[in-house]
């Protein structure tokens, strides 16, 4: 078994990763996590400021440092990344951007200025995390499962995604879209609420377009004071029209 320093090593190489596809299911390798929660516990509080800029944090946790081998465009303006991430080939981080330790980005995606990439979050290839939107970080309890966003899905400016829910391949996430393992979501193609996994997981399915919305309390004070409750809707599925909206964006990269 690899110790904390091991483990950190093979998470920047993308030897390892927190969570893997395996037969079309998401699986959390639980034995990193509970080795990253190792490194919280036997690291201690250092000054690790540079020049202007003032950082405290365990010594085991520093930031990473790049190269140009590494074929990261890490654009100039206060982005950072944490020790024990990884970042493909041509991953682009506009500033001020965010990942954290255990994270995984994988080839060609694009995380925007104020956006973050929490702690064991996978992002597949392609993915577009647009200004300010949060993808929550899930370290605790080290078997659950991290949020995840598979391959070419588009995230809307100021999105939230949490609590290790799921967004499946190539779906779309309209501005504001936010996402938890509570999130009710209606499907307004097939006329029904969305079903949860089977570990009890919000999952957008793959090539899903996904707007804000609301619904009305039925019953009680809230009801008669109309109070409505948010619930994102899935208004269609991915065509061609949304693919060459969404092209566009590969023209700035």
């Amino acid at each position: 078994m690899m110790d904390f320093f091991q483990v950190i090593r093979a998470l920047e190489a993308g030897e390892i990763r927190v969570a893997e596809k395996i037969g079309g299911e998401w699986k959390v390798n639980s034995w990193i996590k509970e080795a990253i929660l190792e490194g919280f516990r036997i690291g201690h509080l250092v000054d690790m400021s540079k020049e202007e800029w003032s950082f405290f944090d365990k010594d085991t946790l520093p930031l990473r440092r790049f190269s140009l081998d590494d074929k990261v465009r890490i654009v100039p303006g206060g982005s950072s990344v944490r020790c024990g991430a990884y970042l493909a080939p041509s991953v682009i981080m506009m500033p001020p951007s965010y990942v954290n330790i255990g994270a995984y980005v994988d080839a060609g995606t694009m995380i925007d200025s104020h956006a973050l990439v929490g702690s064991c979050a996978q992002i597949g290839k392609g993915v577009h995390i647009s200004a300010a939107s949060q993808i929550g970080g899930v370290l605790e309890p080290a078997g659950a499962l991290p949020v995840i966003v598979e391959d070419n899905a588009f995230i809307g400016g100021n999105c939230g995604i949490y609590e290790g829910s799921v967004i499946g391949e190539s779906a779309v996430l309209g501005s504001g879209v936010i996402i938890t393992k509570g999130t009710a979501i209606y499907d307004a193609v097939k006329g029904d609420f969305l079903p949860k996994s089977p570990s009890g997981q919000t999952v957008v399915p793959a090539g899903a377009v996904v707007v804000p919305g609301s619904r009305p309390f039925t019953k009680g004070p809230a009801k008669d004071a109309g109070i409505h409750v948010s619930t994102p809707v899935i208004v269609k599925y991915r065509d061609g029209k949304t693919d060459a909206s969404v092209e566009l964006e590969s023209l700035l990269r």
